[in-house]
């Protein structure tokens, strides 16, 4: 009575279907990219939802904690551009090439802002990050007791602290990482 030999080891039948869970799970995040409203309010709504979970429970303040440091870190890198005008300006000056700033004056090139974090990445990042923590709060063991008041003022001055520093950044290099408040052109067809 012998077995007919498998076609597949199990190692490649859960590899296979891994790769499956995760080409459905690709198709799901590209149809939803053009819907940034929509994936916004979703990840508030989860936000409202674990917010309610930490009130309601009075507990896990240093998963809400580590929550809200990993945002601001993702929110300060979605603000900045990809490649930092601070270096490339002290690059420029070692190799003598001082034309690789940003445009000050208005016969310099446009050069379009480009984030180091485009915003798909940090809605995923932050969504998925929400859910994680969210999922972290149904476990005694990421309850660890602390004064909750002292963390929130420590984020608090973090914050304060760190976007001060960015908004020097940006007003010192010249640029805006948002582009409500900028001029719009129509487009002429044809043209």
């Amino acid at each position: 009575m012998d077995a007919p030999e498998p076609d597949q080891t199990p190692f490649a039948a859960v590899s296979a279907q891994t790769s499956r869970l995760g080409r459905i799970y690709q198709s799901y995040l590209d149809k939803s990219t053009p819907y940034t409203a929509y994936r916004w309010v979703g990840t508030g709504v989860l936000l409202i939802f674990f917010f309610l979970r930490i009130v309601l429970a009075q507990g896990w303040y240093i998963v809400c904690y580590s929550l809200g440091i990993y945002l601001l870190n993702l929110f300060l890198a979605f603000l900045q551009p990809k490649i930092d005008p601070s270096l490339t300006q002290d690059e420029g000056l070692e190799d003598g090439d001082a034309g690789s700033s940003l445009p000050t004056k208005k016969d310099e090139e446009f050069r379009p802002f480009i984030r180091r974090l485009p915003e798909f990445k940090f809605w995923h990042s932050a969504t998925r990050a929400i859910a994680i923590s969210f999922f972290c709060t149904w476990f005694s063991i990421f309850n660890v007791p602390v004064f909750w008041p002292v963390l929130v003022v420590y984020f608090l001055i973090l914050f304060s602290l760190t976007m001060r520093r960015q908004i020097q950044h940006m007003i010192k290099y010249r640029y805006v990482p948002f582009s409500f408040g900028k001029a719009r052109y129509n487009q002429r067809s044809g043209h």
